[in-house]
């Protein structure tokens, strides 16, 4: 029987290529976005139906998962993809903004969820991808509120595996590296410019900014990310974490091969907060 997935965020970028990747590997797909781009369907008009969704309305994701089941009959696997960021300093930022995040990153991902799982656990089990980060390992100054949304996504994941593995139904979490260069990123730094800040942070700001732009270690690849949650959603086995790109396999190891000591003096090195000291010693 030929599996669905159903696909949140596919309106660009990661989404739009994973959606794309999965309908190559014969799946039914169930592409989902909040304002629908019947395009993403092109060459795949059998296997791909793009649909509306928006993860901050329980009434949109239960009527995509029901039109999903009306076309293919059944969904084997969801990958929670959606998810929006915003670059800035926290002191700064509208309780609306961070809200607003929250919403999205954090309740999107637990609204699809809780309408998906009930139909997984009647069809006889499933698997559920969630797209965390690197940062959802390491924390990284100034994605104060994404990297609390992607370790809320890690912590959430983690204990909802086990009581969903009692239902045969699979959790997993991949987390792709940074990838600079996808529509994501664009998507940020347009909605950062909304956030003002603070003219005593102003030089350190535009210095981590620096250091984001020059960062030492390479982006991840799309494609590699693509194929790393393809991979998650076929893995039969109750295997949690997906590395997906070169700073979150450093930050994996930093954080869980090294000494705590070890860890902060390397990642402060990398965000370049050490070089950020030096030059401000006061």
């Amino acid at each position: 029987m030929t599996k669905t997935v159903l696909i949140t965020g596919c309106s660009s970028g990661l989404g739009k290529t994973t959606a794309r990747h999965f309908a190559a590997q014969g799946w039914n797909v169930i592409a989902t976005m909040r304002k629908p781009d019947q395009s993403l369907a092109a060459g795949y008009p059998q296997q791909m139906l793009v649909l509306p969704l928006d993860v901050t309305n329980p009434a949109s994701i239960e009527s995509a998962i029901a039109a999903g089941i009306a076309r293919f009959g059944h969904i084997d696997t969801v990958v929670n993809n959606a998810g929006i960021s915003v670059v800035s300093i926290f002191e700064a930022t509208a309780k609306e903004t961070i809200r607003g995040i929250f919403e999205t990153n954090v309740f999107g991902v637990m609204n699809v969820m809780q309408a998906v799982i009930p139909h997984l656990r009647d069809h006889g089990g499933g698997t559920i991808v969630n797209i965390t980060s690197g940062v959802g390992l390491a924390a990284v100054p100034l994605l104060v509120l994404y990297t609390a949304t992607k370790h809320a996504v890690e912590g959430l994941s983690e204990s909802l595996s086990y009581e969903l593995e009692s239902q045969n139904i699979l959790v997993k979490l991949v987390e792709p590296g940074a990838m600079r260069t996808t529509s994501f990123t664009a998507n940020t730094m347009e909605a950062s410019q909304a956030v003002s800040v603070p003219a005593k942070y102003k030089p350190y700001f535009d210095h981590m900014m620096r250091s984001m732009t020059n960062y030492p270690l390479p982006d991840a690849d799309e494609e590699q990310v693509v194929a790393t949650i393809h991979a998650a959603a076929t893995d039969p086995s109750n295997r949690l974490r997906y590395l997906a790109g070169p700073d979150t396999e450093e930050m994996a190891r930093l954080r869980w091969s090294t000494s705590e000591d070890e860890y902060l003096s390397t990642m402060n090195r990398l965000m370049g907060q050490t070089a950020w000291r030096d030059g401000n010693p006061g």
